[in-house]
């Protein structure tokens, strides 16, 4: 029998400018990928936007990090509390596989694979312009998946901005220069 190692919550570079980051959690793989794929569920962790599930379809994402959690954390200077973007599915394998591109260089894609009653959520964020990026980026995909992670397992998530800037903070040391 051969042990796994164990999960590190920490995203790594997997190339230049290419972050992956997993999570195992609580499954159903149907109902994970409902979080990913509608728009009210995904509201609670990342972001909204009503979705048609076709490869190319367009669509809004509307991120509002203030309401996330209750309270929301102290915002970061320089940052907004919402912001929208125009997206695009550019893969699509149902309960699978949902890759999508927004902005001008933005690509993720979000890979689920059953392990027994847990679900292992794996996302692939590429084609970030630079490190400053890569990092705000990194800290992002881990403070909103913990509030995923939260939400899946009926608890409450801590403050969202908080999580943010000490996560920053890490992801700083952990980046390459």
């Amino acid at each position: 029998m051969t042990e796994t190692a164990p999960l590190d919550a920490y995203g790594a570079l997997i190339e230049p400018t290419t972050l992956r980051i997993q999570r195992l959690l609580p499954g159903p793989i149907e109902r994970v990928w409902a979080y990913l794929t509608e728009s009210e569920l995904r509201r609670q962790w990342l972001a909204s936007g009503d979705m048609e599930m076709k490869v190319g379809s367009t669509f809004d994402l509307e991120w509002r990090n203030n309401e996330l959690t209750d309270p929301p954390g102290r915002l970061p200077e320089g940052f907004d509390g919402h912001h929208s973007l125009a997206s695009r599915i550019t893969e699509l394998v149902p309960q699978r596989r949902l890759g999508i591109e927004w902005g001008s260089s933005a690509g993720v894609v979000f890979d689920l694979e059953p392990m027994g009653d847990e679900v292992m959520l794996t996302i692939t964020h590429k084609r970030a312009p630079d490190r400053s990026v890569l990092v705000n980026v990194s800290a992002g995909w881990h403070a909103h998946l913990d509030i995923l992670s939260a939400r899946l397992s009926h608890l409450k998530p801590g403050p969202f901005w908080d999580r943010w800037t000490a996560l920053k903070a890490d992801y700083e040391g952990r980046i390459p220069a």
